[in-house]
């Protein structure tokens, strides 16, 4: 019978310590707290950014919008119901964006970017964020057409201003 030498199991030991890592980092998760009308205020998510995507159980996504000291206010991107009070929450690291560009022209898309036309895939590789600064008014293209409400109310009072600038 082989002889225990404590000093092996040991260095065995502290081998395998030592090169122990976490895999899920306490900041990337929280806790459902509570669950009404499309929103979710999660406990948790200390380090999420404004506008950042974060997934919840079901395949339901959500975006953090109201961060508070000590929950987060998240909208919901899918069937709330499939949200309960509890479920845990992760961080994606990713700031809500959109697909842009040429292939987007005429495509209907849901809130995440995703084609719900059965088109299939949107082929394009340039997104951009949904919450961004705006373009400065000299960099954007000046309105030549107008646009017609179908509200009387409203499209008289544009005619109205247009004829007051004539004069």
């Amino acid at each position: 019978m082989p002889e225990v030498r404590p000093d092996e199991i040991t260095a065995i030991l502290r081998k395998q310590i030592s090169g122990f890592e976490r895999e899920v980092d306490i900041y990337d998760v929280g806790t459902v707290l509570q669950v009404g009308d499309g929103i979710a205020r999660v406990y948790g998510l200390q380090k999420v950014m404004s506008s950042e995507l974060v997934e919840f159980p079901n395949g339901v996504f959500g975006m953090a919008l109201n961060l508070e000291e000590d929950n987060v206010g998240c909208i919901l991107f899918g069937n709330d119901t499939l949200v309960k009070e509890g479920d845990q929450v992760r961080r994606t690291g990713k700031v809500m964006s959109m697909p842009v560009g040429e292939a987007m022209l005429g495509r209907v898309v849901n809130p995440l970017g995703q084609p719900i036309d059965g088109r299939g895939p949107i082929e394009t590789d340039k997104v951009l964020p949904v919450e961004r600064k705006a373009l400065g008014v000299i960099s954007r293209s000046p309105v030549k057409q107008p646009l017609n409400t179908g509200l009387k109310a409203i499209d008289s009072m544009r005619f109205q201003s247009a004829a007051d600038n004539a004069s």
